[in-house]
């Protein structure tokens, strides 16, 4: 069973009469037009942190307030008003110098889900009856300090199919961000892979980091067994609120999208996606952009690839005139800095910047363990596993690769003979895989101390240490108590 979303205040409710079910909460998939109410409510300074409005405790005037389609400012009280149906989830966007409560699991708890009739019937247990619409949604923020300086830690793709890999996480990852002075964390997708059992684990586990952990939908992390997109996102919802979302943290404005489109779920037990946005979230970017000052650096967190989005270019003509706009996805299992421009339909005066987020589960936790048990998974470019630290200074960011249980300055592997004769030197190339590289990098190498600096060709091709890697474990099976590595 499914429990209800309320991490909020609910007041007195309402003597609302809904006149029609929650559209799709009938199993069988069965299309339903939900009713319209109003909802209300006021984004409140909570003083004493208790997530109650008490009597002291005033409203919080112009922060924006969203129900996945329009977004309102709160008036001088605090208050907002947002159309209804028997489907939404509101939101609070929260405003810099604020904080929303967390969970036990430190999620953040910006979001009340109002579906009355509940989640329909799936493997994995959506949202439980919310019951009628509360009189008044309240969001709780207090007051942090955020510096125009602060970094955040970003994975991609932890996917993990069992408990055991939960572990891996564990002892590879998260063990040395306990600590950290990133003050959040974003996983980008593919929180799990199909398991969606395992969600109250992984959240348990990424607790132990000590900071606030934000969420993207990815492909693995959606319900299959639902007949279309709509309802594709229940058990997402359950425990994480909007499938689409925003916040500011200092002056940089985060949004959160949902690239995956769900085919529906076939006789045959398979099914496809798509990557795209669609023209609901699309008229959400309409409505909240015009909100952001263009002084603002706009980071935009996706799962897919932008350049693989079917309706990128929806996107690119609402933020392409402004100066600072990034994104970031997950998806590939390799790293990559991508420039857009005129080939994927960017028409800014400068390229687009899209980090393509190196995994954490770098090739599905595949390939020879080492000492600990854990597979060494390095991913298909020959990048190992890790993640980045998005290190933010007003409207600007750098990017720091971390490999995963490595010192920070591990950047770069070298692939050379180890012994060659003076004369047989120039037939042996050297390869150097700079794991953050981009096409704006510069490589040098020289031979000793007093060799001259030589500037590396870029060149793109196999990693030849990842091949010869591929070519033993293919040749030694026996050695792999994991998965192999892809092809």
């Amino acid at each position: 069973m499914g429990y209800p979303i309320s991490p909020l205040r609910r007041n007195r409710v309402l003597a609302l009469t809904i006149l029609c079910c929650l559209a799709g909460a009938d199993p069988s998939g069965a299309t339903e037009f939900p009713s319209t109410a109003t909802a209300r409510g006021t984004v409140f300074h909570d003083r004493n942190g208790n997530g109650i409005r008490d009597g002291r405790e005033s409203g919080i005037g112009g922060v924006l307030v969203s129900n996945q389609r329009e977004v309102v400012k709160t008036n001088r009280r605090g208050e907002w008003e947002l159309p209804a149906t028997d489907d939404t989830i509101f939101f609070v966007i929260k405003p810099e110098g604020w904080m929303t409560p967390l969970n036990h699991h430190r999620l953040p708890q910006f979001y009340y889900v109002h579906k009355p009739h509940g989640s329909p019937l799936t493997k994995y247990s959506g949202v439980a009856p919310t019951g009628p619409l509360p009189e008044s949604i309240d969001f709780p923020l207090t007051r942090q300090r955020e510096p125009d300086e602060f970094r955040a830690v970003f994975f991609g793709d932890p996917q993990p199919r069992d408990q055991r890999e939960i572990d891996f996480i564990a002892r590879d990852v998260v063990e040395e961000l306990v600590g950290t002075d990133a003050k959040f964390g974003v996983t980008l997708g593919d929180i799990l892979f199909d398991d969606l059992s395992l969600f109250e684990a992984n959240n348990a586990l990424i607790a132990l980091i000590g900071i606030p952990w934000y969420n993207v939908i990815g492909n693995h992390d959606m319900n299959y067994d639902v007949p279309d997109d709509r309802h594709a996102d229940e058990t997402f919802h359950r425990h994480f609120g909007p499938n689409y979302y925003a916040y500011e943290h200092g002056p940089v404005v985060f949004v959160a999208l949902d690239n995956i489109k769900w085919g529906g779920a076939k006789p045959e037990g398979t099914g496809t996606y798509t990557s795209a946005l669609g023209e609901e979230q699309l008229t959400w970017l309409r409505n909240l952009l015009p909100h952001i000052s263009r002084r603002q650096l706009i980071l935009f967190m996706m799962h897919i690839p932008i350049y693989d989005t079917q309706d990128r270019e929806e996107l690119f003509r609402l933020i392409e005139d402004r100066p600072y706009t990034m994104s970031i996805s997950g998806h590939t299992h390799w790293h990559a800095h991508k420039f857009l421009g005129e080939k994927e339909g960017w028409r800014g005066a400068e390229p687009h910047h899209h980090v393509v987020n190196v995994t954490v589960s770098g090739s599905w936790w595949s390939g020879e363990p080492d000492e600990t048990g854990i597979p060494h998974t390095m991913m298909r470019d020959g990048a190992p596993n890790g993640y980045t630290f998005l290190n933010f200074d007003r409207n600007q960011v750098v990017v720091d690769y971390k490999v995963a249980r490595r010192p920070a300055d591990y950047q770069m592997n070298i692939f050379a003979p180890e012994e060659v004769t003076i004369a047989d030197a120039p037939k042996h190339p050297v390869y150097v895989n700079v794991f953050n590289g981009s096409e704006k990098s510069t490589v040098r190498m020289r031979v000793g101390r007093n060799g001259e600096w030589i500037t590396l060709n870029k060149v793109l091709e196999e990693d030849p240490y990842f091949v010869s890697l591929k070519e033993r474990e293919t040749k030694q099976p026996e050695t792999l108590t994991n998965r192999a590595l892809p092809a």
